[in-house]
């Protein structure tokens, strides 16, 4: 499905982040299928599919007594090999080769053969327990759970094990009854609550679905890499007013009142966008010609949280977007080398706690200083899911810094850049902002 050729690279050589999906589903549900469909119309992308049969176990000496007697329940997590699943995705994820256990089922252990795995842009594991292993789900960007009635999985599996396993129909429905229905009833069904996407997959295939799953992928494929691994995480748009204006921004021969022009006018984009994530209710208004107006009703118990100074430069924008809004204040030390160690000052309103926050700092740089002003924020009550993090500018390592650390804060920015240089500057960057801004 890929050559060496199509793999993306971001700048620095540094291999972009793999999309991961799993797929799931009772047995003979059709995951296979699914994982075939998404291949298909994904021609275009670099796609390696990895399969759970691949990491069983080799059987110790009383297993293997257990699996020649048919006794064997390979449908329990404990008979894979999850460690080693786990640490080739996160190989797969760092953009390096990993080697593919071969599994012999006639022997129940593993050949001495393995298969090469390199890079790609998407990485399908697909196998009935893929959800129902904690670790595992951690590590993938989509969840796909394929849902077929119980009746049809087991008319398949029949056929399959007929046709294929040389077995009988006998054998077949005694394994299906004393571990397979069994292990998907404890493990396997209930796995399709962790799912994002549940397909239903009867007869004839979801055409509808499919579609839908690739289009989202190919979306998420032309998003920066960080996108895709936290969704608490959001990048604005990007078209050639934006461009133009950090264009504007980052270069120094600007002159303060353009700077001051332009850095506002992104404010007011940044703070739109925030607001767009708080929750709306319905409203019905009468206009001037005595007719209803269905619309949407603003959030209330809304308040900012600048950190001085820089983020008080973002303050006049969220006045303009809401009137009459409160806005506190938290100032926190710098030290040297980056580290953020000391809160100076605070001042918030009182009734915070019960209130969304958008909590404003032009620069994301080392983010030391953003977890310092959220922990404070948390302190306070506020709920983490209430807090908004704006941001003109984004640095990789302050995006991991807070959305590990918050994953239910939301960070916006309007561009993402490379990296941060060894006097902790974010670079290509704006310079002091605050600096810049009051002159």
């Amino acid at each position: 499905m890929c050559s060496p050729s199509t793999i993306s690279v971001v700048p620095g050589d540094v291999c972009r982040h793999p999309f991961l999906i799993g797929v799931a589903g009772g047995t003979a549900s059709g995951k296979t299928t699914v994982c075939d469909r998404i291949m298909q119309r994904l021609h275009d992308q670099c796609v390696v599919m990895l399969s759970q049969d691949s990491f069983y176990r080799t059987l110790n000496p009383d297993e293997m007594v257990l699996a020649k007697a048919s006794n064997y329940n390979f449908d329990h997590p404990d008979a894979l090999d999850r460690q080693e699943l786990l640490k080739c995705l996160q190989l797969l994820k760092e953009g390096r080769s990993v080697d593919i256990p071969i599994y012999d089922f006639a022997s129940h252990s593993r050949a001495k053969e393995t298969r090469r795995v390199d890079p790609a842009d998407v990485v399908i594991v697909e196998g009935i327990l893929v959800l129902a292993m904690e670790e595992i789900r951690e590590q993938l960007n989509m969840k796909i759970y394929v849902d077929t009635d119980d009746d049809v999985r087991l008319a398949r599996r029949i056929q399959r094990d007929v046709a294929s396993r040389g077995r009988d129909v006998a054998s077949v429905i005694e394994q299906y009854t004393r571990f397979v229905k069994p292990a998907f009833d404890t493990f396997i069904g209930p796995s399709r609550r962790h799912a994002d996407i549940i397909v239903p997959w009867q007869s004839s295939e979801n055409i509808v679905a499919i579609d839908l799953i690739t289009e989202h992928i190919r979306l998420k494929l032309r998003q920066h890499d960080l996108i895709r691994i936290y969704r608490n995480l959001e990048v604005m748009p990007s078209n050639f007013q934006m461009r133009g204006m950090h264009t504007i921004l980052r270069d120094r021969e600007t002159s303060n009142s353009d700077f001051v022009f332009y850095a506002d006018r992104i404010n007011r984009l940044l703070v739109e966008a925030g607001l767009g994530h708080l929750p709306f209710q319905e409203k019905i208004v009468t206009t001037p010609t005595g007719e209803r107006y269905v619309g949407v009703e603003f959030a209330r118990g809304l308040c900012g949280v600048s950190v001085i100074r820089s983020g008080e430069a973002m303050e006049a924008a969220l006045r303009e977007c809401c009137q009459g809004i409160k806005i506190g204040k938290i100032l926190v030390h710098r030290w040297v080398h980056g580290k953020s160690e000391d809160i100076i000052y605070e001042k918030l309103p009182a009734d915070i706690s019960r209130r969304y926050v958008l909590l404003l700092d032009p620069v994301l740089g080392t983010g030391n200083t953003a977890c310092k002003a959220i922990q404070v924020l948390l302190d306070k009550g506020v709920q983490e899911s209430k807090i908004l993090f704006l941001c003109i500018i984004a640095a990789p390592p302050g995006i991991h810094r807070v959305c590990q650390a918050y994953p239910r804060v939301k960070v916006i920015t309007s561009e993402i850049d490379t990296s941060i240089d060894e006097n902790w500057s974010v670079v290509p960057g704006v310079g002091e902002f605050g600096d810049r801004y009051y002159c």
